[in-house]
């Protein structure tokens, strides 16, 4: 056990993991420090808005880089990578452009179809949010590329503490839910642009990158889209599906029983995302480009992600246990009696959480193990069954939390099918390789 311990400090993998999740600690604690103060300020009703706009914001997204930023890890050469990002960002800003247009002509249509009328007045922000979560993308990638980790913690923090300050600094003169949205939109141009100067500054405080050599010969845009096409024709649609199924509870939640109890979804969900993005995403962003350094060299990738998976599962059992078992009552104490119903909601959400937490090696695995199109599959399946669950809960029990509740076991069933589908991928991938070999 002493040898192993050794081993897992010595290893660079859990090294990097620990600075990545060291600057979203920092994040986090930011931000569950000014939470309580946050939510008296604002109430649950401007957090609903938020959560409105926030899953509307989540189903656009995807559509705005085609998933190519994700591909940006791939290239051999830094040179193709960097075409990468030109492309990605040309198509974002294309895409962001049209959503502008159809948002223009049929706003009005939108918020009546779909009873939107709590946040009519944010509607045309959704593509300028588009194009930042699309630059934001573009720059993690790069970092993750270029395994800049300790720059990714201290954007993090920053930014943490820029936009918890902004919030709760506004919100004591004017805590609308205008000002949560306006925050939400321009946090990832925020991000995305202190992410960019450090990574500015690292090129000239090094040898020039072969990624940035323009005597090399680059791909076209064309061969670079045409080689990473199962990014657009499979990984896009896959994150569409994913993004629409997340989003099905809060605009549900919100257009059949008002914003109120959008916010306390809201609320629950945010708070059951913390150690996701403290260890899970720190994991995943290290995990992406250590398995495809492995699957490169030959090494075994399911003992990889089997490692990974178990450690995660060991790992996520105290947070969503407290959270099941005490999670009404925390929530009370920690941001206001009025928030009790958003405890109770989480007891449920915890689940779902929890194997969302696990899977995140398989996710960071797919693209790898070249499973886009497997991927595809699983979310329309998953968006089907997921939409089944929630039309049980709203139309046949009438109830908020029977909705959530059956939403959350079936996710929960999907997940760890996908755990097993992709080790099992994995396997398959090892036996292969030693096969040819």
């Amino acid at each position: 056990m002493r040898n192993y311990v050794k081993q897992l400090i010595k290893s660079k993998f859990v090294r990097n993991v620990a600075v990545v999740a060291s600057g979203t600690a920092g994040a986090q604690a930011i931000g569950v420090a000014f939470s309580p103060i946050i939510t008296r300020l604002y109430g649950p009703d401007a957090f609903g808005v938020l959560g409105t706009f926030a899953a509307m914001l989540a189903v656009i997204t995807p559509l705005a880089a085609l998933s190519y930023p994700i591909a940006i890890v791939l290239p051999k050469k830094d040179v193709d990578a960097l075409g990468l990002v030109k492309l990605s960002l040309g198509i974002a800003l294309t895409s962001s452009f049209l959503v502008a247009l159809f948002l223009l002509g049929f706003k009005d249509s939108i918020v009546n179809a779909f009873n939107l009328q709590a946040v009519e007045s944010f509607i045309l922000l959704l593509p300028v949010a588009m194009l930042f979560s699309a630059c934001l993308a573009i720059a993690t990638q790069w970092v993750i590329r270029k395994k800049l980790f300790k720059l990714q913690a201290k954007v993090a923090v920053l930014q943490a503490l820029l936009m918890n300050g902004g919030k709760a600094g506004i919100g004591l003169l004017a805590p609308l839910a205008s000002v949560l949205v306006v925050f939400a939109t321009l946090g990832s141009a925020l991000q995305a642009s202190m992410l960019y100067r450090g990574i500015r500054k690292k090129r000239a405080d090094t040898v020039v990158d072969a990624g940035w050599d323009a005597s090399e010969t680059q791909a076209t845009y064309k061969t670079l889209a045409f080689r990473h096409r199962d990014f657009a024709y499979y990984r896009t649609p896959q994150v569409f599906l994913n993004a629409v199924s997340q989003s099905m509870p809060v605009l549900m939640l919100a257009s059949f029983f008002g914003p109120a109890v959008a916010g306390f979804y809201s609320l629950g969900k945010m708070v059951l995302g913390v150690p996701s993005t403290l260890i899970g995403q720190s994991v995943a962003s290290v995990f992406y480009p250590r398995i495809n350094e492995a699957a490169h060299a030959g090494e075994n990738t399911r003992q990889l992600m089997l490692k990974a998976t178990l450690a995660l599962a060991a790992v996520g059992i105290v947070p969503y246990g407290i959270v099941i078992v005490f999670g009404p009552w925390l929530f009370s104490f920690v941001f206001g009696d009025e928030w009790e119903l958003a405890g109770v909601y989480a007891q449920w959400l915890a689940l779902w959480s929890y194997f969302g937490f696990m899977n995140r090696p398989s996710v960071g695995a797919i693209p790898v193990l070249s499973l886009q199109r497997f991927f595809l599959i699983y979310e329309v399946a998953s968006v089907a069954l997921r939409a089944l669950s929630l039309f049980l809960g709203f139309f046949i029990f009438e109830s908020a939390l029977m909705a959530i509740a059956t939403f959350s076991i079936v996710s929960s069933g999907l997940n760890a099918l996908l755990i097993v589908s992709t080790l099992m991928a994995a396997k398959k991938h090892d036996d292969s390789r030693r096969d040819h070999e």
